[in-house]
């Protein structure tokens, strides 16, 4: 029998799925299938979960989305869990990268804002926007969420790295962006989703290969989305959805606006929580990945050439 969850610390299945951006039908089919998670119920007979499972099942979420099986990673131990993610997160990147991680972090740890700024600086001017984009902040952003699920940074550490971040990218963009380009993307958000940083890693992917990007920024209402991108005569509208958001809203906001818009005008959607969910998407261009971006702004021009 499993022990009482304190009412005090317990977390309702809907915060469960915001907070690891697995689905409630998920967490139900795993809780029948493979005994994990294990919820107690609340006083209205709801699933509620302890901390520590809503831990694990963080854990868990980012290890399928680097390709590994639930039957896999579910059985495992959180610690075993994380010391698997470290190892992968490692594996995927190089020694010069892990050097370059390890002292950006540091300046995390430390609150050094401005030596995280310059060294970040430095490695746009020596590796470029868009390797800048795949080859540091990708992986640093992976390490930032995994020390702050770890306990070794706390809120505050974790809004100095966001805010350093954002600010070195909105620079170097302005640096880069080209005005009369094609296709004409228009960025943003869904109300829910207040996650700037996917964005703007999107355009700094793409601004640098001649593309012209507009950013409404985050939080736009649907129909605000809609108006925008039929009376700013936008190619595509690009999304992007943290892990945090839950893919059931995700995909009916998505199929909602799809049907809002006229057929010329593409969707492109990004982030952890829409990935590899295709054929949820019908009409909308998942995009897994920043290599994805650059293949899926290949694919619109190969179709748009006269």
């Amino acid at each position: 029998m499993n022990t009482p969850i304190s009412p005090d610390t317990a977390i309702g299945i809907a915060a469960v799925e915001r907070d690891t951006g697995l689905s409630k039908d998920t967490l139900r089919v795993w809780e029948r299938r493979y005994g994990f998670p294990t919820p107690d119920r609340d006083a209205n007979g709801e699933r509620v979960y302890p901390p520590d499972q809503v831990e694990k099942l963080r854990l868990i979420r980012r290890l399928l989305d680097v390709g590994l099986r639930p039957s896999k990673v579910i059985p495992a131990s959180t610690s075993d869990l994380a010391a698997l993610l470290e190892c992968h997160h490692r594996k995927a990147i190089s020694p010069e990268q892990q050097e370059r991680e390890l002292t950006l972090m540091q300046y995390v740890r430390l609150h050094r804002s401005a030596e995280l700024v310059t060294g970040l600086h430095q490695a746009v001017m020596k590796q470029g926007l868009q390797r800048f984009v795949a080859e540091t902040i990708a992986p640093l952003n992976e390490a930032v969420g995994e020390a702050w699920m770890r306990g070794e940074i706390d809120v505050p550490e974790e809004h100095l790295y966001t805010e350093q971040v954002q600010n070195v990218l909105r620079s170097a963009i302005s640096a880069h962006a080209a005005h009369g380009g094609s296709p004409r993307i228009l960025l943003t958000t869904f109300p829910d989703e207040h996650h700037v940083l996917g964005l703007l890693m999107a355009e700094a992917t793409l601004v640098p290969e001649g593309a012209s990007c507009i950013s409404l920024g985050t939080r736009t209402p649907l129909a605000d989305i809609r108006s925008a991108a039929v009376n700013g005569r936008f190619d595509v509208v690009g999304l992007s959805f943290s892990i945090a958001y839950p893919l059931r809203q995700a995909v009916d906001d998505l199929l909602e606006l799809r049907a809002a818009l006229p057929a010329s005008i593409e969707i492109w959607a990004g982030g952890q929580a829409v990935k590899g969910k295709e054929r949820r998407l019908p009409g909308i261009r998942v995009i897994n990945g920043l290599d994805d971006t650059l293949a899926a702004l290949k694919e619109w021009r190969t179709a748009h050439t006269d």
